[in-house]
């Protein structure tokens, strides 16, 4: 019995570390699709190895990047990566299974973290995403970052694990969270967010404790609590640039001298 044809589609830019590995695990795929947004390192040579569809475009925002990207597509069936993720043969057999006859508009799939010099434990909780779906009945949510695949119709849970590799160290992730909650400020802005001063007092400690206690990440070991440091961090800079900006609207005028 045939399974269904598939597009693995992929947005880039200056990812040339972790892209081999991501499209060395999806060469079974009947096509791969590369976004591109103005890479300058051996990316689109990477790409061209695999026997990637190349495409560029500016970068639009994450989320609208990667529906650009879906919407490239010639199959109906898509699996969504990272450029920085990668998955093993396991979970490659597992999709094609599930391709024979799929029984949901959209599956969700397991992510393992890396943590900086270790994969996060076999313990702790892993994250899980939307990443195999029908095109014609799933989007991207449209957030500008934590953006996600909304889907119309069930999903189901496949038991395949995708490794994420993420930034590679303590820099990176701090670059990122001040980054990410740069971008956030948008769809925050959107929302009737109070009691900002009580969230960046009490919430760090909250992301924190969850993070680390809850999803488990303590038995990672010193790895799994800088990450819950950095994730903290994150929960309070976002808050903190929201009551930044609500202030400056207040004060217009120049800065006290």
């Amino acid at each position: 019995m045939e399974r269904e044809l598939l597009s693995v589609v992929v947005t880039t830019f200056n990812n040339a570390d972790t892209l081999d590995a991501c499209l060395r695990g999806v060469g079974w795929a009947e096509e791969i699709v590369v976004l591109d947004s103005g890479s300058t390192d051996a990316t689109l040579a990477i790409a061209a190895h695999h026997g990637a569809r190349i495409h560029a475009q500016p970068f639009a925002g994450y989320s609208a990047q990667k529906q650009a990207a879906i919407d490239l597509a010639s199959h109906r069936w898509v699996l969504l990566l990272d450029s920085d993720e990668s998955i093993g043969e396991e979970a490659a057999a597992l999709l094609q299974r599930t391709l024979v006859a799929p029984a949901h508009a959209g599956y969700q799939l397991w992510r393992r973290e890396w943590q900086f010099w270790r994969w996060q434990s076999a313990r702790t909780r892993l994250n899980h995403y939307v990443r195999l779906f029908d095109r014609q009945r799933a989007r991207m949510s449209g957030h500008e970052v934590h953006e996600s695949v909304l889907v119309e119709g069930s999903v189901g849970v496949l038991d395949a694990i995708i490794d994420h590799y993420g930034e590679p160290d303590i820099a990176g992730r701090t670059a990122k969270a001040n980054r990410y909650s740069s971008m956030q400020l948008a769809d925050l802005a959107q929302r009737r967010v109070t009691w900002l001063r009580l969230r960046m007092v009490a919430y760090p400690t909250v992301a924190f404790l969850r993070y680390y206690l809850l999803r488990g990440h303590y038995r990672s070991g010193w790895a799994g609590f800088i990450a819950a440091r950095v994730h903290a961090f994150y929960a309070f800079l976002k808050y903190a640039k929201l009551y930044e900006a609500r202030q400056r609207q207040l004060h217009r005028g120049e800065p006290d001298q």
